[in-house]
């Protein structure tokens, strides 16, 4: 497949980059400083330098999927919600490319109720990083209501870290835990599992999760 990722020199943005180039995929970056990208990946890939604000319509149906893996700082998490709009007003009344957004966790529903976020919201200090969870659900929230671009929207688990692609077990909409009641995935485990669902497409305007087995 044709594959640009958005953010790709990120934490999840890199390892779907390195797996996506592991399968063969065709791969392009989409980063305002592909410098950064040097010695990042053990193969070649191309890095596109580009606001992806800049993003057209054409440009975005040369590929057969986008990934969304956008990390701006906290003090403007609001820029989540206004990608996602620019791509989804560029991609109104397609199925290709499908469109892919790395949303966060806060917005899964948490097994002993509620959401993860009522939980958040209730940690000390949360005033200082809640705003990028919270306007990640409301990203996840806008998709919902759209009806006629081929998109999907993955959240990772309580706890997302830098870390090797071993295994995963796979959810939808509810927080995935261990027998611990731990909720963690490694990047490398978010970039199998998503790799795993575009090669062979189970969802059609949904979200999924994942957490390390």
């Amino acid at each position: 497949m044709k594959i640009a990722i958005i953010g790709a020199t990120g934490t999840a943005g890199r390892a779907i980059t390195q797996e996506a180039l592991n399968r063969g995929h065709q791969v392009t970056g989409v980063v305002r400083h592909p410098e950064v990208a040097t010695d990042l990946f053990d193969r070649p890939v191309t890095m596109h330098r580009q606001d992806a604000f800049t993003l057209t319509r054409a440009q975005l149906r040369d590929f057969d999927v986008v990934i969304d893996a956008f990390r701006p700082a906290n003090d403007q998490a609001y820029l989540h919600l206004d990608l996602a709009a620019h791509l989804i007003h560029e991609l109104r009344e397609t199925e290709t490319p499908r469109l892919v957004f790395i949303t966060g966790a806060a917005s899964l529903a948490h097994p002993a109720g509620g959401l993860l976020y009522d939980r958040l919201v209730q940690l000390p200090n949360h005033e200082e990083w809640i705003a990028t969870p919270q306007n990640q659900a409301l990203e996840l929230d806008f998709l919902r209501h759209v009806t006629n671009v081929n998109w999907l929207a993955f959240s990772p688990s309580a706890t997302f870290q830098a870390g090797p692609a071993t295994d995963y077990v796979r959810g939808t909409d509810t927080l995935l835990q261990d027998s611990g009641r731990q909720s963690v995935l490694s990047s490398g485990n978010l970039a199998l599992a998503l790799l795993d669902e575009l090669a062979h497409p189970t969802l059609h305007q949904a979200r999924m999760t994942a957490r390390n087995r």
